[in-house]
């Protein structure tokens, strides 16, 4: 294997055809490899690349891609296996922010997406070099070119002159650029799983001597699960005996097969992962566990650069089952049923608890991944080939980590329009919060962090695997709610009481019916009902008359969903009436949600035959309330407005970068800059604040005081040192300040108590009446920025009234965020009050999350308190943390 593969500054990314390619710097190593790309170009691609036959030209760009990059000057180049099949660069023009670009393809790799793929590269290095635009000339004929620049999904524009034309592309980033990286990166994606999830041929690598082995086992539902391909075996000492054709090692055999199974000791899978790329093998699965750091790393080595799409180690393997392939390699103990539910877990065990259970419940599967150790497939892989491959309706979870959180985000948002994506919430909780030197901080919980990815994604978040059992029947088999208002009907007042209890719990609407709703129902009860909601319908109930109280309820425009909690009776069986056919025997109707509970059945769901479909029927309200909750959320989220990022007036983004760069320059380390950099950033952004002065003397503090709130105040003085956390813990906040003599006693009072300390005072007018919120980011490792927003005030960590979404935030996300903590209602008006200035409030929340996301050194922003009122929002108390941090982008496609 070349050492190329594992240079540092390699990304491995896929083609359109899914091949994967290696996206790198240009080194002067690479000449005599580039010149070969010029030498086997045609000469018409000579002449359309440099305007000219002469192939002199080629031998000057050659030299020149090779020199070591400089300020202003980037080139890439792709390359497979030692094969360099494209490259491109950019120099930047003089004295300012565009920068010519130029792409050079191998003749045997076009239309492969080579071009593209560098050009994506190269846009984001541009971006970060703080490049805006891409200048490029081109002949006129040159459609292939001109075609690949119109595609990128960037504003372009073209200028004729005679036989050539001028390009220029702007590098903005906007929705219609990341959703053309998307379109490209799906259609890549799922032509590079093909050789894994739909393989036209499967080798099973240490099949085992014994009939109890892993590798045995899969081989066996292989034969036995109906593949419709060639299916091989290696074992170095069983020739035969095995059922199908096998072949001492890899290299024996007559043909590359699409899927390489490998169930052999940790310390060979390397060994023999680099015997299947060489091969020709596309796709690899990997059963083996108990890989050492070493081993984990030359295994991802030689699938990047052999170009295998690798699912484990360390995992329960994968199936198919759609019929035309048939593809059982796991060793599960009961052959998954084939449907149109797509599982993907990281746990095997979770994978087997998950298939069984979807079994008991007839739940079908088109196909099912067991990730493992998520060398490479993830979950944001199998959303993709689900939402492509025309069979899976319902796309079931169970994430431990993610690779690229942002990206799984987007895809889930995408995917889930078309489908539900449930998943087990696994890893919530911290091991305690973290110690944390602002509010920001303590309160990103690991919980909050991923809620905020699920909610925005629309992903149904469970918080078990038995949960999840318990709501994909729902989402499967039944219709969403039109809204959270539920009709509880039940033949025992007390059970209806207990299911009327756990959906008002869940957050479910049981209110109480209209006159005309009610009078309808008692019409055809027996005498003693109620129908108030709950409907208790007495023991007498028979089947028709609990039918036709049904069909009242489903036709009704007061009632979105229906759940049917019903008892066995002495009386019912007396007279021959199975209640449950009431419930089941009904003609649908279209948007009508119904679910049941029958507390004396012994499984906690299970599906009940109807006359169109199946209806889930639960032992336990509360499981099925909870459920229900579920399916109200997620016909919230599709009917929500999508949102977008909005465009912000008054951002100064230069001068931003400038302020952190400065900061840094002298604080290497990073820390908390003083109260006048904070606000200098947050003018940056136009984020509101109370007036203020800084002041490091008496005779400051008293002037600041009289220019921020007049010459008799009031006027608050907050002392500040490097290192203050909470001023009011330390008394370093004086308030209500009136006059020259109250501000330098208050000065001279922080003066004498710290002492060697201070480092100067902050002076600003003392705040008007008005809500005290509070409003922050913290820069995750993995989740990138998270925006916070809830109560504040000294007491925001003991209440923990608190929100979160990931940054972008979109104008529906910064809408949702203000009305998600329990204080929203104070913000809307309350008890005469009127509602807050709630567009200021919006925008302060996009406008932070803007400076967060073009600052990756803000590691925290703490805005404690934030003052809500009708007239306006001011930051009053503002505090930011900055790392030195490189920016990533979490949108450049590139494998894991």
């Amino acid at each position: 294997m070349n050492g190329t593969a594992l240079t540092p500054d390699a990304e491995h990314a896929l083609l359109a055809d899914g091949t994967t390619v290696r996206i790198r710097p240009v080194q002067p190593s690479d000449h005599a490899r580039v010149l070969r790309l010029y030498e086997e170009m045609s000469p018409e691609n000579i002449r359309l690349r440099f305007f000219t036959t002469n192939r002199n030209s080629a031998v000057q760009d050659a030299d020149r891609m090779c020199s070591l990059d400089r300020p202003g000057r980037r080139s890439l180049l792709a390359e497979a296996g030692d094969e360099v099949v494209g490259m491109a660069e950019y120099e930047r023009l003089e004295a300012g922010t565009e920068a010519d670009v130029a792409l050079a393809v191998s003749d045997r790799w076009h239309h492969r997406g080579v071009g593209t793929l560098l050009l994506e590269h190269l846009v984001s290095l541009a971006r970060a070099d703080g490049i805006t635009a891409f200048s490029a000339d081109a002949l006129s004929e040159n459609h292939e070119v001109l075609k690949v620049f119109a595609d990128l999904g960037l504003s372009v524009t073209r200028h004729f002159d005679g036989p050539e034309v001028h390009c220029t592309v702007r590098l903005d980033e906007d929705e219609s650029y990341l959703s053309a990286v998307e379109t490209r990166g799906r259609t890549a994606d799922v032509a590079s799983l093909r050789p894994l999830l739909r393989p036209r041929s499967v080798v099973v690598v240490g099949p085992g001597r014994r009939p109890g082995s892993v590798g045995r086992a899969i081989l066996r539902h292989l034969q036995a699960g109906g593949f419709t391909g060639r299916l091989f075996a290696v074992h170095p000492a069983t020739p035969g005996g095995l059922g199908v054709p096998t072949y001492p090692n890899v290299h024996a055999l007559p043909q590359a097969p699409d899927l390489a199974v490998l169930a052999v000791r940790p310390s060979v899978v390397p060994l023999v992962a680099e015997e299947c790329g060489k091969r020709g093998i596309r796709g690899l699965l990997v059963v083996s566990s108990g890989l050492d750091a070493d081993q984990g790393r030359a295994l991802r080595s030689a699938c990047r650069w052999h170009g295998m799409r690798l699912v484990g180690p360390n995992c329960l393997g994968l199936a198919n089952m759609e019929e035309a392939v048939g593809l059982d390699a796991t060793f599960a103990a009961d052959r998954p049923r084939p449907g149109t539910a797509g599982v993907a877990v990281q746990s095997g065990g979770v994978g087997i608890a998950l298939l069984s259970g979807l079994a008991r419940l007839g739940i079908g599967v088109s196909t099912f991944v067991s990730l493992g150790d998520k060398y490479d497939v993830s979950g944001n892989d199998m959303l993709q080939w689900w939402e492509c491959d025309g069979r899976t309706d319902l796309a079931l979870l169970h994430l431990e980590s993610f690779g690229n959180p942002r990206a799984f985000s987007r895809t889930a948002r995408r995917v889930t329009r078309r489908m539900p994506v449930l998943t087990v919430d696994a890893g919530r909780t911290d091991a305690g919060r973290r110690a944390a030197a602002s509010h920001t901080a303590a309160a990103a919980t690991a919980t909050m962090t991923r809620g905020a990815l699920f909610r925005q994604a629309g992903v149904t978040a469970t918080r078990s695997v038995a949960e999840l059992l318990e709501t994909a029947p729902l989402m499967h088999s039944q219709p969403l709610p039109r809204g959270r208002r539920v009709a509880v009907v039940s033949n025992a007042g007390g059970t209806g009481v207990l299911a009327a209890d756990a959906c008002a719990e869940a957050g479910l609407d049981v209110r109480p019916f209209g006159r005309t709703l009610s009078a309808d129902l008692l019409a055809t009860l027996p005498h003693g009902a109620s129908a108030t909601n709950p409907v208790d319908t007495t023991a007498a109930v028979s089947e028709n008359q609990l039918r036709h109280c049904l069909d009242t309820l489903a036709a009704n425009a007061e009632v979105d969903a229906v759940l049917v909690a019903l008892v066995p009776t002495a009386v019912a069986a007396a007279t021959g009436d199975d209640l449950t056919r009431a419930v089941t025997q009904r003609p649908e109707r279209p948007g009508h949600t119904v679910a049941a509970v029958l507390p004396d059945q012994e499984a906690s769901v299970r599906m009940l035959p109807a006359v169109s479909g199946s209806i889930p029927a639960y032992a336990d309200p509360q499981t099925a309330a909870r459920a229900l909750a579920h399916a109200a959320f997620r016909g919230e989220w599709l009917a929500r407005p999508t949102g977008s990022i909005p465009h912000l007036e008054g951002i100064d983004t230069e001068q931003a970068v400038g302020i952190v760069a400065a900061y840094l320059a002298t604080h290497p380390e990073g820390g908390w800059p003083d109260p006048p950099t904070c606000a200098a950033m947050l003018d940056c952004y136009g984020i509101p604040q109370l007036p203020w002065a800084w002041a490091r003397t008496e005779d400051e503090a008293v002037r600041g005081a009289e220019r921020v709130s007049g010459p008799d105040g009031p006027a608050v003085l907050k002392a500040y040192w490097p290192g203050l956390i909470h001023k009011s813990d330390e008394h370093a906040v004086r308030l209500d300040l009136r006059g020259d003599a109250d501000v330098r006693a208050a000065h001279h009072d922080f003066v004498s108590r710290f002492d060697g300390q201070l480092a100067g005072v902050l002076v600003q007018p003392l705040a008007e009446r008005g809500v005290e919120l509070f409003a922050g980011v913290v820069q995750d490792e993995v989740f990138g920025p998270l925006v916070l927003f809830g109560l504040g005030g000294t007491a925001t960590e003991v209440l923990a009234d608190h929100a979160a979404r990931l940054a972008p935030l979109t104008d529906q996300d910064a809408h949702d965020l203000i009305g998600a903590p329990r204080c929203a209602p104070l913000l809307f008006g309350h008890r005469g009050d009127p509602p807050v200035d709630l567009a200021g409030l919006e925008q302060l929340l996009l406008r932070l999350s803007r400076m967060a996301g073009e600052l990756p050194q803000l590691a925290e922003a703490d805005f404690n308190p934030v003052l809500a009122r009708a007239a306006g929002i001011s930051v009053v108390d503002a505090r930011l943390r900055l790392l030195p941090r490189r920016s990533v982008d979490p949108y450049l496609r590139r494998l894991r």
